[in-house]
């Protein structure tokens, strides 16, 4: 087990050793304060911490079994109030919609001169969509963007011929989703900076969100746990049904 920053155990012994299941209101509460910790100097001669917006992130444990095709989870969704930070979009499309697509926000947008690009090393973006036409040129960078998640695919919503429409929608903080190996699935949901309401109304739209994707051949309970947590906080279990 790695051993933990006095600044993190600090953060644990707040939260409180038994991990009382809380309303959403109650955990974003807790988790701000766990992130004050260490911003001033809270013991001698400790260096203070810069105060930043930490990330929040959520994690449910879903009742499904990954090894099977049929239950995975795995989409994308634009939440109420966004994630608080922009993404690099690029779009893999013809050259006579470069233009648009660069006006809806993309930071590259093109077709074969944009795969050379990126199969010669540049991979400086966050997202990449791609128009129906092009995924027989674009599936050669499977290799490539396969590893970072980047690369296009319909189930993420990625692969569309409304190329301005995805553009404008992950530039603007759409996340995308998929189970890992454990039945887990991880988003971002917001910023500690934003106001209880806004953070609290994100992360219930995407559990609800997930609820409404259960697989038809999922057995017993699908949601097990739900977990939030600040970028360097401890996590806070929410109270679910």
């Amino acid at each position: 087990m790695p051993k933990r920053s006095r600044r993190y155990q600090q953060m644990q012994d707040k939260r409180g050793a038994d991990q009382e299941q809380m309303t959403v209101a109650q955990a974003i509460s807790q988790l701000r304060e766990m992130a004050q910790v260490g911003v001033s100097r809270s013991y001698k001669n400790a260096r203070a911490r810069k105060k930043f917006d930490q990330t929040v992130e959520l994690v449910m444990h879903l009742g499904i079994d990954p090894k099977q095709a049929d239950q995975m989870i795995r989409g994308s969704v634009s939440l109420p109030h966004g994630i608080g930070k922009t993404k690099k979009v690029i779009a893999f499309c013809e050259e006579e919609m470069a233009e648009a697509a660069k006006a809806a926000g993309a930071v590259e947008a093109g077709g074969e001169e944009l795969i050379d690009r990126i199969q010669k090393g540049w991979l400086d973006f966050d997202v990449a969509v791609a128009h129906p036409k092009l995924m027989g040129k674009v599936g050669k960078l499977g290799r490539i963007l396969g590893p970072s998640g980047k690369m296009p695919s319909p189930k993420s919503g990625t692969v569309t011929p409304k190329i301005e429409e995805a553009i404008k929608e992950y530039a603007a903080g759409k996340i995308e989703y998929r189970n890992d190996a454990g039945g887990n699935i991880h988003a971002i949901v917001g910023k500690i900076s934003f106001d209880t309401d806004r953070l609290q109304e994100n992360i219930e739209f995407f559990i609800g969100h997930i609820r409404k994707a259960k697989p038809a051949t999922a057995k017993g309970q699908y949601v097990k746990r739900v977990c939030i947590s600040g970028s360097m906080t401890p996590s806070v279990a929410l109270a679910v049904d």
